[in-house]
């Protein structure tokens, strides 16, 4: 695999992706539908330009998640697998579903204002709260 080359899917290999570029960024998002979409005490969201990303087994599964977003997920053994903002040409994939997810680190906080006070990955990271509120 070469550094340009990317790879992931879910849990039961049902919905895989590729693309052929490096992430433009990623980060932690401490938001509430975060924590709440992905099970955990944050969501790693892996930034890519959606037209460089292919679906190279079944597609997902997607859902409204909010007023200006959706989530996507394989509706076999439930795995998240994105976040979509509506008007963005970028999809933030879950860093966990990358085959390789070593080669990605965070590069700052989102939704900080909801971030748990037990958690302290990622110090020193640039930090930022949620624009959006519902």
């Amino acid at each position: 695999m070469s550094d340009n080359d990317w790879t992931g899917g879910c849990l039961c290999g049902k919905r895989r992706y590729r693309f052929r570029q490096a992430p433009s960024n990623a980060g932690y998002c401490h938001c509430s539908m975060c924590r709440r979409a992905t099970g955990g005490p944050f969501a790693f969201l892996v930034r890519v330009d959606e037209a460089a990303l292919e679906w190279i087994a079944s597609p997902p599964a997607v859902y409204r998640s909010s007023p200006i977003a959706e989530r996507g997920f394989c509706p076999d053994c439930g795995s998240p697998l994105f976040l979509r903002y509506d008007d963005d040409n970028r999809i933030r994939l879950t860093g966990g579903s990358l085959d390789h997810p070593e080669r990605v680190r965070p590069q700052y906080h989102y939704g900080v204002e909801s971030r748990l006070p037990w958690m302290d990955c990622g110090q020193g990271l640039p930090e930022q709260e949620t624009e959006e509120s519902f």
